[in-house]
C-alpha cells in the first residue's frame, strides 16, 4: 500500500513539472514571438562568419551544409548583428577570441545601431554569456565571441528610454537576452512588431539585460519548433551545433 502511495506521489510529482515547463513554453513562445533558450554548460554555441577559405557564410543553409561535411549538426542559427554591404560585422567582432573588427565607439550617428546605448552580446571562458552596453565592455581575453549591435532592449531591467509604446514603427526583429538562470534567451519575432512590444518580452521574462541584433532581414533556423528559414544573406551567425 505504501509503495502504491509513493508511485501515486512520485506520479503527480512528474505530472506537474510537466504541467509547468508546457506552461513556460506558451509563455515562452507566443502568438507573435518565437523563442529558444540556451544553456551553454550543455550545449555548443558558435559565433560564423567565413570558412577556411574565405567564404562568407551567409545563411543557414550554407552553414548547415558545410557542418553536414563535418560530421555535425546545426541545431539552431540566427543572423548575430548588423552588417555593412560587404557583410563584414558594423561594429566589434571576436570570434574563436580574435578580434576581427574593432569596436565602433561613434556616439552620435544615423540608424538603430547608434540608438545609444547599443551593446555587445559575449561569451567568454567557463561558458559565461553576457548582454553589456558598449560604454560598460571591457575587452579580456576571456572573450571567445562578441558581436555588437544597437540599440540595447533592455538595461538593468529597465527598457531603453527611446522606445514609445505604441509605436507604429514595426518590423520582424530579432534579439537576445540573459535569463535569471544565465540561460541565453534568443527570440525573433513572427510578424512586423515595435522595438517597445519586442523589448517588452525579454523584459517579461526576466531578462535584465537584452540586445537588439537586427530588423526586417532578419531569420531564425529552429527546427525542433518547426521554424526553418535558411535564407538570407547575412554578416555573422549565431548557430548552436551538434
Amino acid at each position: 500500500m505504501k509503495k502504491r502511495i509513493v508511485f501515486v506521489g512520485l506520479l503527480l510529482v512528474l505530472l506537474f513539472i510537466s504541467a509547468t515547463q508546457l506552461s513556460m513554453d506558451k509563455t515562452r513562445d507566443t502568438s507573435r514571438i518565437i523563442s529558444h533558450e540556451v544553456n551553454l554548460s550543455q550545449t555548443t554555441l558558435q559565433f560564423f562568419h567565413k570558412n577556411d577559405k574565405g567564404v562568407l557564410y551567409s545563411n543557414a543553409k550554407n552553414l548547415q551544409k558545410e557542418l553536414q561535411q563535418d560530421g555535425k549538426k546545426l541545431l539552431f542559427a540566427m543572423n548575430g548583428g548588423m552588417y555593412l554591404k560587404d557583410q563584414s560585422p558594423q561594429g566589434l567582432y571576436i570570434e574563436h577570441g580574435k578580434v576581427i573588427k574593432g569596436i565602433d565607439q561613434t556616439q552620435e550617428a544615423y540608424g538603430n545601431f547608434y540608438m545609444q546605448p547599443n551593446g555587445v552580446f559575449l561569451i567568454e571562458k567557463g561558458n559565461k554569456a553576457r548582454v553589456v552596453p558598449t560604454k560598460e565592455l571591457k575587452l579580456t581575453k576571456d572573450i571567445l565571441y562578441a558581436t555588437q549591435s544597437g540599440p540595447m532592449l533592455v538595461i538593468d531591467g529597465k527598457l531603453h528610454p527611446k522606445f514609445n509604446k505604441g509605436s507604429n514603427s514595426l518590423f520582424v526583429r530579432n534579439g537576445v537576452g540573459v535569463l535569471p538562470n544565465g540561460n541565453l534567451l534568443f527570440a525573433i519575432s513572427k510578424e512586423r512588431i515595435n522595438f517597445y512590444d519586442f523589448a517588452s518580452y525579454f523584459k517579461n521574462q526576466g531578462c535584465k539585460n537584452a540586445l537588439y541584433l537586427d530588423g526586417f532581414v532578419s531569420r531564425m533556423y529552429l527546427p525542433a519548433k518547426k521554424w526553418e528559414q535558411i535564407d538570407g544573406g547575412f554578416g555573422v551567425i549565431i548557430a548552436e551545433i551538434k
